[in-house]
């Protein structure tokens, strides 16, 4: 069955929900992005990575009941990965469910800490850089989830309002008031 995806904002393109090398070419352009997100959401290196894998892993074996509906695969990444940092907010003993139960036959232990020590070396530097960003992510993580989410994808991901509310199903009003009132917060614990 061929879906018409939208890879980013003006990118269109059609493939069958059944090829895994289009999969593959979505996880090229959003992994880092998503990963991203997840590691300055939670601060963890390990956790950001475990989330990450878990978002894919789901987004890979539900691709063929994603929709076409205007919003973006970008967007519906965002969500998953939104999901997962929620749960893991929760639980505070994230433990992802599908990703551990992958074969090691399917994937080589020692192609994968290639990847995690290059994804660790990358994101280490990234932090050290931004020391004000580590103050800013200290200060989010003490707000609630609802005012972290709209600001981490407003200005970490860079999301448009219209992005954000597809990603976290809230109306675009309701992703406004709850972004400035967080940034008031935000401004007030940094103060």
């Amino acid at each position: 069955m061929a879906l018409s995806l939208k890879i980013n904002t003006v990118d269109f393109k059609v493939f069958d929900k059944n090829d895994t090398q289009v999969f593959g070419e979505i996880y090229d352009a959003f992994y880092s992005k998503i990963f991203g997100y997840a590691f300055r959401r939670v601060g963890d290196y390990d956790i950001a990575r475990d989330i990450a894998a878990e978002t894919f892993l789901k987004a890979y074996l539900n691709i063929k009941h994603y929709r076409f509906e205007g919003h973006s695969v970008s967007a519906w990444l965002y969500k998953i990965a939104t999901n997962e940092i929620n749960l893991f907010f929760r639980n505070q003993k994230y433990r992802p469910d599908l990703f551990g139960q992958l074969s090691h036959e399917v994937i080589s232990d020692r192609e994968l800490l290639v990847v995690f020590d290059k994804e660790r070396q990358e994101a280490e530097r990234d932090t050290e850089q931004f020391e004000a960003f580590n103050e800013v992510q200290n200060q989010l993580k003490k707000l609630d989830v609802k005012y972290q989410e709209v600001i981490s994808l407003k200005y970490f991901e860079e999301k448009s309002i219209l992005e954000i509310s597809a990603i976290l199903e809230k109306p675009e009003g309701t992703v406004k008031s709850l972004l400035s009132r967080g940034l008031e917060i935000l401004r007030k614990k940094m103060s």
